[in-house]
C-alpha cells in the first residue's frame, strides 16, 4: 500500500531537477522538423504562378478544400485564373504537393494559423504568392 505512494513520489522528486521541456512559446519558437507540412504557397517562375490549371490537385484532394478555374492568355497557354484554398477544410495531407506535375505547389514551415473571421481562412492566389 505504501511503496507504490513512494514509488510515485520518487518520480515526481526526481522530475523536479530536470530541465524543463516548455517553451516560452512567443519568445521561443519550437525547432521545425523536415518534412512538416504547413502552409501552402505556389511557386513562382518567370515572375508568374507556374500553376498550369491542369486540375490534379483538387481532384486528390481528400477534403476538397481548393477551387481551380482556368484561364488562357493571348499565346494560349492555361493559367490557373482563381485558385483558392479553404484552409478551415484542409488537412495538410501534402496530397497536392505530390500530385503536381509541374512543382506549383509546395508546403512551407509556417504553422501559426490563427485568424478573426472565417473570411480569413480563404487563401487566394494572390495570398498564396506572397508567402515566402
Amino acid at each position: 500500500m505504501i511503496m507504490p505512494l513512494i514509488k510515485g513520489l520518487q518520480i515526481t522528486i526526481s522530475h523536479m531537477f530536470k530541465k524543463p521541456v516548455t517553451l516560452q512559446y512567443p519568445t521561443e519558437r519550437p525547432d521545425v522538423k523536415p518534412g512538416f507540412r504547413g502552409l501552402h504557397t505556389l511557386n513562382v517562375s518567370h515572375d508568374k504562378a507556374k500553376c498550369v490549371a491542369c486540375y490534379l490537385c483538387p481532384t486528390v484532394c481528400p477534403a476538397k478544400c481548393i477551387t481551380v478555374e482556368a484561364g488562357e492568355d493571348q499565346n494560349h497557354d492555361k493559367y490557373a485564373a482563381k485558385y483558392e484554398i479553404d484552409m478551415l477544410r484542409c488537412i495538410f495531407c501534402g496530397y497536392c504537393v505530390e500530385a503536381c506535375p509541374v512543382d506549383a505547389i509546395r508546403m512551407t514551415e509556417q504553422f501559426e494559423l490563427a485568424n478573426y473571421s472565417r473570411a480569413d481562412f480563404t487563401y487566394t492566389k494572390e495570398r498564396l504568392l506572397e508567402k515566402k
